[in-house]
């Protein structure tokens, strides 16, 4: 049921996209559009279902290494690549691309998501990763991934030189003059950047992107990336496993971002897995389903990235052994905090932890009618535990329609979600103000 308040703020809602859907088994599903993965028409199709939604968003998260290729949870498209693609398929839905820091020079990240700016007419964002594991760092010429600390040294950094790049040509820089000069040279110069991890003359050879810069997200977990997150972000990414945390993930990230002295709204979305039916006994089914499809060999290897361990041989129908504490853990810490807490709230078999983390990977889900779904989306964004919410269907092309056809027009009836767009940047959808020239 609803709260009843008067809304004074919409929620943000993206659609993180995921081959076949974020469980790991949807792939497996006698309906799956498995064999379309390579076909750019299923990526425009969702798009302009999310679009139809009204979402703020497309969201690509990506990875440099192929992992597990008998496992059909993966896609095989390039993001920004099909980003290009997807942006000439819609009209005002913004799309969001990961972006390794670790692997991608200022130089080249600036180029493309400048390009990418241009040619979908203002609706790009990046999400700004480290990235994580040593099999991405043996395909981009490390040994290892270097250490926490310097890969978010050297994100700063490239954060930095990124931005200055954009700022190289000036908004008015163009000038097409027939008679005399295409660009005012003396509005596009060099930036001349000298650092730790880069070194980078400029200028940038594309003109100023529309929006000034792509929105910067960012979804840090550790104590540097909630540092980075609170200097840099423009809107953020969140793991939350219940409201609790949520809440003390949105407070934490709002007090830094006040202690920063930025006097800017940074909304935070937390990701969201949903099962929506018309009876709760209907969305349990649906759950159960896609569960029952999943092999424990695959689950088992997940895990083991999440928590940085070898478990094959744990024993799966026993408690889960016991784990390190979070200040013990050198991995990325933002999904492993979230397997603690399910471990302490829920004290889970091996088994029944692995169908807890098959799809969204220890995310907030819920499963339930879209009266119920709507409720506590509802109920986290009243309570300081969410800005709006990343949506990560658990099957593709059935979970998002049915998030879009059945939740939408409750959020929309009680005030919470935009009928419409009422502009056409993602910075407009997402109430920010374009950035000058520095």
């Amino acid at each position: 049921m609803s709260t009843g308040r008067t809304h004074t703020r919409t929620m943000h809602i993206n659609l993180f996209l995921m081959g076949c859907g974020h469980h790991r088994a949807a792939w497996r599903h006698p309906q799956s559009s498995v064999e379309q993965l390579g076909d750019i028409r299923y990526y425009e199709a969702l798009a302009q279902v999310a679009e139809r939604g009204k979402l703020d968003a497309v969201f690509f998260a990506d990875s440099g290494a192929a992992g597990n290729v008998s496992d059909g949870s993966w896609w095989y498209l390039e993001p920004l690549t099909a980003i290009a693609a997807m942006s000439r398929a819609t009209h005002r839905i913004g799309f969001i691309s990961t972006v390794s820091s670790t692997f991608y020079t200022p130089f080249h990240a600036a180029r493309l998501l400048a390009s990418l700016d241009h040619i979908s007419g203002g609706r790009i964002g990046w999400n700004v990763v480290t990235s994580m594991f040593d099999a991405e760092a043996r395909n981009h010429g490390y040994r290892k991934m270097p250490d926490h600390d310097e890969r978010y040294r050297r994100a700063e950094e490239f954060v930095q030189a990124v931005s200055d790049l954009w700022d190289s040509w000036d908004d008015d820089a163009l000038l097409f003059d027939r008679q005399g000069h295409y660009a005012d040279p003396g509005k596009v110069r060099a930036i001349n950047h000298q650092g730790e991890f880069f070194h980078v003359d400029g200028p940038l050879n594309v003109p100023r992107p529309l929006q000034g810069h792509p929105v910067l997200f960012q979804a840090g977990a550790s104590e540097q990336g909630r540092a980075l997150a609170a200097s840099r972000a423009e809107a953020i990414y969140a793991v939350a496993y219940d409201l609790p945390a949520a809440q003390s993930y949105y407070r934490d990230i709002k007090r830094r971002v006040k202690a920063a002295g930025r006097k800017v709204d940074v909304p935070i979305m937390p990701g969201l897995v949903t099962y929506v039916a018309a009876t709760e006994e209907e969305a349990k089914a649906k759950q159960r389903e896609l569960d029952e499809l999943l092999p424990a060999d695959a689950s088992l290897r997940q895990l083991a990235l999440f928590i940085d361990q070898d478990c094959s041989e744990w024993e799966l129908d026993a408690p889960v052994p016991p784990l390190p504490s979070l200040e013990n853990f050198s991995g990325p810490q933002g999904r492993y905090s979230t397997i603690l807490r399910i471990i302490d709230t829920e004290n889970p078999t091996l088994r029944q932890l692995l169908g807890r983390l098959a799809a969204g990977g220890g995310h907030c889900t819920l499963v339930g009618t879209p009266e119920t779904i709507a409720d506590q989306m509802e109920l986290w964004f009243c309570n300081e535990g969410a800005d709006g919410f990343n949506l990560m269907p658990p099957s593709l092309p059935g979970g998002i329609e049915d998030f879009v056809d059945q939740v939408v027009p409750l959020l929309q009836q009680r005030g919470l979600f935009r009928r419409d767009y009422k502009g056409h940047t993602l910075r407009d959808h997402l109430e920010l103000t374009r950035p000058g020239c520095n």
